[in-house]
């Protein structure tokens, strides 16, 4: 599986676990077929699942005029996924973990939601 469809699948399990509480191992079985399981689909998923509260505590550190809790769910877990690569994973360039999750962002959210999700990320960044 290639590293877009990963985010892809990813973004649809943590979209559900954000809605409804599951357990993550469970639901990405669930998504994929177990031969096909992506390590890094699971990296992602385990990984916003395990620092969810500092991924949030990140996010919400660099929003203006805006809370975790007024974001849309679709924001706010392309916001989370993008935010554990660019803090987590080292092997990733933080311009495609903004690349992708604009992408992401484009293709579920509304019109405004790629311009949104590129604003925060580009403050988290400047750090």
């Amino acid at each position: 599986m290639k590293r877009h469809a990963a985010r892809e699948k990813a973004f649809q399990i943590l979209f559900q676990l954000d809605m409804n509480e599951f357990d993550p191992a469970k639901t990405t079985e669930e998504y994929v077929d177990s031969e096909d399981t992506d390590e890094f689909l699971r990296m992602l998923v385990q990984g916003v699942r395990d620092h969810k509260a500092e991924i949030d505590s990140t996010i919400s550190g660099h929003m203006e005029k805006w809370s975790l809790a007024r974001i849309a769910t679709v924001e706010r877990t392309i916001l989370r996924i993008a935010t554990y690569e660019i803090t987590y994973l080292d092997d990733i360039p933080v311009n495609v973990s903004i690349n992708e999750a604009v992408e992401l962002a484009n293709t579920y959210g509304d019109h405004k939601s790629g311009k949104f999700v590129n604003g925060v990320l580009s403050r988290i960044t400047r750090k």
